[in-house]
């Protein structure tokens, strides 16, 4: 079975194959490096790093994790009037997610 080599690429295996412990660390030691770079107050390289932190598949498909399995609200419907999403829906969610927005740092 092909693995991704990089973050990027998308992982087609299905919503029960990811492995969630290894998306988990890559989003942590991102955060880590972010944290790392802002306390030695390198801008340039804090930015660079939340761009790939906001792009990465890892943090994308986390967050649809968070949001419709993890979270206590997960059976409230929401504005399109879905109560609970199919792991192939949410999996395509995953894919949907798209980031246009300026990152502001603080």
């Amino acid at each position: 079975m092909h693995k991704p080599k990089s973050d990027l690429e998308t992982n087609t295996e299905g919503w029960k194959a990811i492995n969630w412990r290894q998306a988990e660390r890559y989003v942590f030691k991102l955060q880590k490096r972010i944290f790392a770079a802002n306390r030695c107050g390198d801008v340039k390289k804090v930015r660079k790093l939340q761009k790939t932190l906001m792009r990465s598949w890892s943090n994308r498909i986390l967050s649809v994790r968070r949001v419709t399995q993890d979270n206590q609200g997960k059976k409230t419907a929401g504005v399109d009037g879905l109560k609970s999403l199919s792991p192939v829906a949410r999996l395509e969610t995953g894919k949907g997610i798209k980031t246009n927005r300026k990152i502001q740092t603080y």
